[in-house]
C-alpha cells in the first residue's frame, strides 16, 4: 500500500469525501465569478461606472488574476508539497474577500479582485494536481468528471445566491459569503486533506529544474495541443459569463428572474459532466471531446444564422434551447481536454498544472473578454466569437494528434493510488 492510500485511510479519507472536497476547493473559482453576475449593474451604479461594458472586468479581473497566477504555485507544491501551497492561497483569497467589502472606488475593487484571483489560483493547481497524483488515463477523466458535476452545480446555485442577497444587501455582502465559503474549505481541508505529493517526488526549487519542467510541459506536442484547445474553448465560456447579465437583461428582458434561466444551461452542464464521468471509461476521452467540439461548432454556426436572419437576436426559446445545447456539449470538452493535457505529465503534475493551467485560464480569460466587450445590444459578436474560438480549438486538437477521434490512443484506465477504499475501522 502506498504512503498516500495509508495517509487517507489514517485521515478516514474515502473516495467521495475527496471527491466532494476537489470539487468545492475548484468550486471556490466559480462561485467568486458567477455570484457576482447579479450584482454587476448595482457596482456599477455604486461605485461611478457608466459603461455598461466596463461592468464586466469585475469578471475579468478575477479570471486574470487566477489565470496569471497558476504558473507560480504549481512549481511551489512541487518543491513544497500540495498542503502549505493550498493553504497560503486560501488566506490570500479570503483576505482579499474581506477587503473589497470596503472598496472606495472601481479601480480599488478591480485590484483586489485581481488579487482574491490570484489567491483562488491556488486551489485549482494544487485541486488539479492532487487527482493526477491519485489517478491517472481514463480513471483521472472520470474523477475529473465527477469533480465537474459538483463544480458546475455552483453556476447553478451562485448567480440565485447573489440575486437573493441583494434582495436583502448589497453587493458588498456577497464578498462577506464569498469569504465565509473560502473559510469553510480552509477549515475542511485542514482537517481532512492528506498531503498527495510523496517525498520522493519533490522537486529541487532551481531554475535548471524549474525550467525543465517548463520544458518537459511546452514541448509535449500533446498537452501543448490541449492547452490551447482548452484556452480557446474556455475563452467560449468566459465570453458567455461576462455579457450574460446583459443579454438576458438587456437583449431579452427578463429582469432579476434572468439568474434563472442562467441556471437552467448550467445545470444541462452539470448533467454532462455526469453523463461523461460514466462514459468516458468505455468509450474514451476522444471519442466524447472531438465529437462535443464538432457538435458545438455546429449549434453555434445554426444559432448565428438564425439570430443574423432575425436582426440581431433569435427568440428567446430559441435562444435558451442552443445555449444549453452548446454548454451541455462543453460538458464534455474541458473536463476531456484537460485530463488529455495532464495525462502525460504525471512526473511534474505541480508544474503541469500550474503551466496549463496559466495558459488555459488567462487565454481564455482574455478571448472572453475580447468577445464581452464586443457587445453591442445584439447576441451576434458572443456567437461569431463562439465559432471563431471552437474552430480554432478543432485545428488544435487535430494538429496535436493528427487525427479525431482515435480511441485506442487514449491511455487505459489505471488508479496510481487506492482511495477509493472505505478506511479501516
Amino acid at each position: 500500500m502506498s504512503d498516500l492510500s495509508k495517509n487517507a485511510q489514517t485521515r478516514g479519507m474515502p473516495y467521495w469525501e475527496l471527491v466532494t472536497l476537489i470539487a468545492c476547493l475548484m468550486a471556490l473559482n466559480a462561485a467568486a465569478i458567477d455570484i457576482f453576475i447579479p450584482s454587476l449593474q448595482d457596482i456599477g451604479a455604486a461605485l461611478g461606472v457608466d459603461d455598461p461594458n466596463q461592468r464586466q472586468f469585475v469578471i475579468t479581473a478575477y479570471i486574470l488574476g487566477f489565470g496569471g497566477a497558476q504558473i507560480v504555485y504549481g512549481t511551489l507544491s512541487d518543491r513544497f508539497g500540495r498542503r502549505p501551497i493550498l493553504f497560503f492561497g486560501l488566506a490570500i483569497y479570503i483576505l482579499a474577500s474581506v477587503a473589497a467589502v470596503f472598496s472606495p472606488t472601481f479601480g480599488v475593487l478591480l485590484a483586489l479582485r485581481a488579487v482574491q484571483g490570484i489567491g483562488a489560483a491556488a486551489t485549482r493547481v494544487i485541486a488539479i494536481s492532487v487527482v493526477r497524483d491519485c489517478f491517472g488515463g481514463r480513471r483521472m477523466a472520470s474523477v475529473m468528471s465527477l469533480v465537474m458535476m459538483v463544480f458546475m452545480a455552483i453556476p447553478v446555485i451562485a448567480p440565485n445566491i447573489g440575486q437573493a442577497i441583494m434582495l436583502f444587501g448589497s453587493w458588498r455582502e456577497v464578498f462577506v459569503a464569498i469569504a465565509v465559503f473560502g473559510l469553510a474549505v480552509t477549515i475542511w481541508s485542514a482537517l481532512r486533506l492528506p498531503e498527495t505529493l510523496a517525498p520522493e517526488d519533490r522537486r529541487e526549487l532551481t531554475f535548471k529544474r524549474t525550467a525543465e519542467a517548463f520544458r518537459i510541459v511546452l514541448t509535449n506536442r500533446v498537452a501543448f495541443g490541449y492547452t490551447v484547445s482548452t484556452a480557446l474553448i474556455f475563452g467560449v465560456l468566459f465570453g458567455f459569463i461576462n455579457q450574460a447579465e446583459q443579454i438576458y437583461t438587456g437583449v431579452y428582458g427578463l429582469g432579476p428572474i434572468f439568474t434563472v434561466a442562467f441556471s437552467t444551461t448550467a445545470i444541462f452542464m452539470a448533467v454532462a459532466s455526469f453523463a461523461n464521468s460514466r462514459l468516458v471509461e468505455r468509450l474514451g476521452m476522444r471519442r466524447l471531446s472531438h465529437g462535443a467540439l464538432i457538435g458545438f461548432m455546429f449549434v453555434a454556426v445554426l444559432h448565428f444564422a438564425v439570430a443574423f436572419a432575425m436582426g440581431g437576436a433569435a427568440p428567446f426559446w430559441f435562444f435558451l434551447i442552443a445555449m444549453t445545447i452548446n454548454f451541455g456539449l462543453f460538458g464534455f470538452i474541458g473536463t476531456n481536454f484537460n485530463a488529455l493535457a495532464m495525462d502525460p505529465l504525471g512526473h511534474v503534475a505541480g508544474t503541469a498544472s500550474s503551466v496549463l493551467g496559466f495558459m488555459q485560464t488567462f487565454g481564455g480569460g482574455l478571448f472572453g473578454a475580447v468577445i464581452g466587450y464586443f457587445y453591442d445590444g445584439t447576441v451576434l459578436p458572443m456567437l461569431f466569437g463562439f465559432i471563431i474560438l471552437s474552430t480554432g480549438s478543432l485545428i488544435c486538437v487535430y494538429l496535436a494528434e493528427g487525427r479525431l477521434f482515435d480511441a485506442k490512443y487514449d491511455p487505459a484506465p489505471e488508479t496510481s493510488v487506492d482511495l477509493e477504499r472505505e478506511p479501516a475501522e
